[in-house]
């Protein structure tokens, strides 16, 4: 098929396969809150068997398509159609029925249930009249394996890391035996390994008539994925491509309207004096193993690996989250004991965590709220919190960090790339020395991961060490000075920025 990028129409968007009827058909898709437009006048179509994905900066749309499509709410206006018969879903049940699954960009798992119950929740086996847990349990093993977690289905959720949460909400989807597959950020805290075991996952069901929305900000995933690609923009369909081979730069400016000539900024070489200092330090949990670095201010070190390796579990524990069989921590030379979170802070030592909504934000609290946690001893050092000056410090740090959003917005309702500015914005103002930051674009388009980038760039250019966790090869090559590849615990070595690359950081992390 030939390139083409096209302004959207009513009319059916892929010629190429003549008269076959859409397994989906949208025709002037629109939906307002209350004044706020977010979708206008979408006509898309989706075919068996094919992968279409759907592309876009956060709050173009994308995520309020999908729920319009699983049955979460109606459109505003315009028709949908379901292998050519109307199709108008009240609930997300009569989605199911039809053969419409969706995977959340927000897990939405029980903690307190198994997997196997997280899996079948909702539509529990039953046998006698009584739940069939043992085939249960061997279903949801079978599609954990097929992904490749090899854990019991009767574990907790709770007790899951991230990229095993996510691998569990797609082994549920899979079990619903759905004709129609919506995957939002199915990836966004997969590994490679798991990655691929998921493609290969999505190619035997496309093989079987299966089809899929694919929503991801990983546009290097859409090439290998993809059979179409459409886009959105403030909530209008701005262009369609008829494969998936498009140039990045290209799908760029279809998202953000403008050419984005560089993602990653320039980053200038060290200067300052060693300000962290790690000597052997060993996890109690095992996750990692006599590890040895030093940042100096003003350098970018960059922490990578798989899934596993222990990176999210080391710099935990330097942040005082989790704790340490042996080592020593340095700050400016000095040894420190950072048994807890607020030893860390107080020594200048912050983390924005990788799960930001569950571990980095409260949604349902105002921004001001949010930015105001861990700062209470300088707003309230004699006990009492004056929503004043709460109100002020927020609007002041907003403004710092570019936040779009107003100091008494409910956090939920800002982008992801907002909340992650904001939670930079909580921790900077204390002017810390060491800044860490685990998977910082995680479900963040790459409009508003530029912008992150360049905030990251700036926290070194003030000064501060900063460490930073990326499963992006690419995000951590192209902000650091140095890269530390771990494998299974273990430290396999370090590389200088011009020679982390690609193949070279792969070749120790699967050592």
């Amino acid at each position: 098929m030939s390139l083409h990028a096209d302004t959207a129409s009513d009319g059916p968007d892929d010629p190429s396969q003549g008269g076959a009827v859409p397994r989906l058909s949208l025709r002037g898709i629109a939906k307002s809150f209350d004044t706020n437009v977010v979708l206008s006048g979408i006509a898309l179509d989706v075919y068996e068997g094919e992968v279409v994905a759907l592309l876009g900066e956060n709050g173009a749309g994308k995520s309020t398509l999908s729920s319009i499509i699983a049955g979460l709410f109606p459109p505003s206006a315009g028709t949908m159609a379901w292998e050519g018969q109307p199709y108008a879903p009240t609930r997300p049940g009569d989605a199911s029925e039809a053969g419409v699954g969706l995977i959340h960009q927000e897990m939405r798992l029980l903690p307190d249930l198994s997997i196997a119950e997280n899996v079948f929740v909702g539509r529990l086996l039953m046998k006698g009249g009584r739940i069939d847990r043992e085939t249960m349990n061997l279903r949801a093993a079978e599609q954990l394996h097929r992904l490749g977690l090899n854990v019991p289905p009767t574990t907790l959720v709770r007790t899951l890391r991230v990229a095993a949460q996510q691998q569990v909400e797609i082994a549920k989807a899979l079990t619903l035996k759905a004709r129609l597959l919506i995957l939002d950020e199915p990836t966004a805290a997969l590994g490679g390994e798991e990655t691929d075991r998921l493609f290969t996952q999505i190619d035997q069901l496309r093989k079987q008539g299966v089809s899929f929305i694919y929503i991801s900000h990983r546009l290097e995933e859409i090439a290998r994925i993809a059979d179409r690609i459409v886009v959105l923009r403030d909530g209008r369909l701005v262009a369609t491509h008829a494969s998936a081979q498009v140039p990045v730069n290209v799908l760029l400016e279809n998202m953000v309207g403008r050419n984005l000539d560089r993602i990653f900024p320039k980053i200038e070489p060290p200067t300052g004096k060693e300000v962290l200092r790690v000597d052997g330090l060993t996890g109690a949990n095992g996750a990692f193993r006599d590890v040895s670095f030093s940042v100096r201010a003003g350098e970018i070190f960059g922490i990578a690996g798989i899934v596993g390796a222990g990176r999210t579990e080391l710099i935990r524990s330097i942040a005082g989250a989790d704790p340490l069989t042996s080592g020593s921590v340095f700050i400016e030379g000095k040894p420190v004991q950072l048994k807890s979170p607020g030893d860390a802070i107080k020594a200048g030592v912050v983390l924005v965590p990788e799960d930001r909504k569950a571990q980095g934000v409260l949604l349902e609290h105002s921004v001001a709220a949010n930015l105001a946690l861990g700062n209470f001893d300088r707003l309230a050092p004699d006990g009492w919190l004056m929503p004043a000056k709460v109100a002020s410090f927020a609007t002041s740090a907003i403004k710092r960090l570019g936040v779009k959003g107003q100091a008494n917005q409910t956090m939920r309702f800002l982008s992801g790339g907002n909340q992650q500015k904001a939670i930079i914005a909580r921790w900077i103002s204390r002017s810390p020395k060491v800044f860490m930051l685990d998977e910082p674009t995680r479900g963040i388009d790459m409009g508003a991961r530029a912008a992150i980038y360049e905030t990251i760039v700036g926290l070194a250019r003030e000064g501060m060490a900063v460490v930073v966790v990326s499963s992006d090869l690419e995000e951590v090559i192209g902000l650091s000075h140095q890269v530390l590849v771990l494998a299974r615990g273990v430290q396999q070595g370090t590389l200088k920025h011009g020679d982390a690359t690609n193949v070279a950081i792969m070749e120790l992390a699967t050592r």
